[in-house]
This record gives structure tokens, C-alpha cells and sequence, in this order.
């Protein structure tokens, strides 16, 4: 996970987090373009930053995993100024695109394999979000009328020519996708720590909830050709996590609700 030193503090982060970054250095260590995120070096906490409410579910899932011991500490969730703020603990170990794990493909891809299938085994009693596909389907065909697809980012094996080839797959499959499992809901390299080869735990879980397996099937699939460069480990990471419980039409589905975001 990348680190950049920045000159200071942000000067509207709530005075509620001031004691956990005082006196220390920051590092911004942000992925993606709909949150930020700072890295604490003295205490080692991660600080997100995005808008106002679209932490709350990753908070609340945060702290089931934690409570299974697959997930950091949650120590602040706080909205301030139209903002949500979630500060977490770090966690021991690195995430999955760390050179030690990548330089041993075969083994990070049969370890992720079953990790996942672990995680789809657990008992999911109590967990906060109870029926995540409901919710994942609906996105997926509101995507689609407003116009939001892309295909681009998915191998050929995944991926649909247009967009109504996708949402009349998605349409007619809908109901295959269950709610049954727990998943992470974005199964990808850098969201899965291990310490050694031996897992330490999940991260960003703002998708995660009780839902279909396949989701996080598709993910897992995917990651492995983004990350490594080549789709070589995609039918091994199936055979690894159990071919028994992977149905090549569900991840279609999946596939067709994935391109619409």
C-alpha cells in the first residue's frame, strides 16, 4: 500500500481525531478517487475521509469482522462539515499486492482461494447488513438507466459487448443471486492481509454483508488477472476455492451487473 509523506494536517479534520494524530506524521494513502485516506505513522491508524454517510456501512461491517477476528478495530465514525470520518486501527501483516505475495503467484492464488471459502462458510448471525444482493442488483439496473457502463476493465471472459447484452443477462438471472453468505463484497488483492502467508484479515468493507458468494467468486477471479497481469490463475483459483460451489452462470450474472458499477 503506497505512502506519501504530505507537509500537514488537514485543517478541518474534526477535533474529536486530534489526539490520535498529534504529533505525528501523516502519509496520504489513497486508492481511489471517492475517499481519502491518511496513515498515522505514530499509533499506525488509518484515517478515511469521504461524503457524509457513505462510511457508515464500511463502519458498521468494520467492526462485525472485527468481532469475528477477520477485521481492524474501529476506535472513531464521526460526520462533520458534510463528511464522514472513520479511523481505524492498522493491522499486522500487508495486503496481498506486497512483492512477497505476488512473486509467489500460485501460492497467493490458491491462499485466497481458501481464505474465501472460509470466510463464505462462517456463520453470519447478527451481521448488520442482511440482504446486500437485494440492494446489489438494485444499483446495478439504476446504473443502467443512467447510462453507466463500462466493460473495459474486465477480461474478455467476463465481459459483455454492450450494454443491453449485459441487463437483459442481468434481468433474466436475477434470481439465481441469493443472499446466503457472507462475502466481502470486493474481493481484491490489496483488501486482504496476510501476515506471512497466514491471514490477518479484511479490509475496506463497505460492500460486505449477507449475500452471494458469486460476487465475491467474480472478484477474486478478477483481481488475480488485474494484479498479476495475466488470466492464467483464474480456473486454478475456482478448482482451489471448490468447484463444487462455484456455478458458471451466477458469475455471469454477476459479470453482467459488475459492468453497469
Amino acid at each position: 500500500m503506497k505512502k506519501t509523506l504530505i507537509s500537514s494536517v488537514p485543517a478541518d479534520i474534526p477535533r474529536e481525531l486530534l489526539p490520535y494524530i498529534k504529533d505525528s506524521r501523516i502519509f496520504d494513502s489513497s486508492s481511489s478517487p471517492e475517499a481519502r485516506v491518511y496513515y498515522v505513522e505514530r499509533g499506525g491508524y488509518y484515517l478515511k475521509r469521504a461524503v457524509g454517510g457513505s462510511l457508515e456501512k464500511e463502519a458498521l461491517m468494520t467492526e462485525y469482522f472485527h468481532s469475528k477476528g477477520l477485521g481492524t478495530e474501529v476506535l472513531e465514525y464521526l460526520t462533520s462539515g458534510g463528511e464522514d470520518f472513520l479511523l481505524t486501527a492498522k493491522m499486522r501483516g500487508e495486503d496481498c499486492t506486497s512483492d512477497i505475495f505476488l512473486t509467489s503467484p500460485e501460492r497467493l492464488c490458491d491462499t485466497i482461494a481458501e481464505e474465501l471459502r472460509i470466510l463464505h462458510g462462517l456463520d453470519y448471525s447478527g451481521c448488520p447488513i442482511m440482504n446486500r444482493t437485494e440492494v446489489y442488483i438494485k444499483t446495478a439496473l439504476e446504473n443502467y438507466k443512467s447510462g453507466n457502463y463500462d466493460s473495459s476493465h474486465f477480461p474478455d471472459s467476463f465481459g459483455y459487448s454492450s450494454a443491453e447484452e449485459a441487463i437483459a443477462v442481468l434481468r433474466e438471472g436475477r434470481d439465481v443471486l441469493r443472499s446466503d453468505t457472507l462475502i466481502h463484497g470486493d474481493y481484491c488483492l490489496p483488501n486482504i492481509i496476510l501476515d506471512g502467508w497466514g491471514l490477518a484479515g479484511f479490509i475496506d468493507l463497505g460492500n460486505a454483508g449477507v449475500a452471494d458468494r458469486h460476487i465475491d467468486l467474480f472478484w477474486g477471479a478478477w483481481t488475480l488477472g488485474f494484479n498479476l497481469g495475466t488470466d492464467k490463475y483464474r480456473e486454478r483459483f475456482f478448482d482451489a476455492y471448490g468447484r463444487d460451489r462455484v456455478d458458471k452462470y451466477a458469475l455471469k450474472v454477476v459479470a453482467a451487473a459488475e459492468v453497469f458499477g
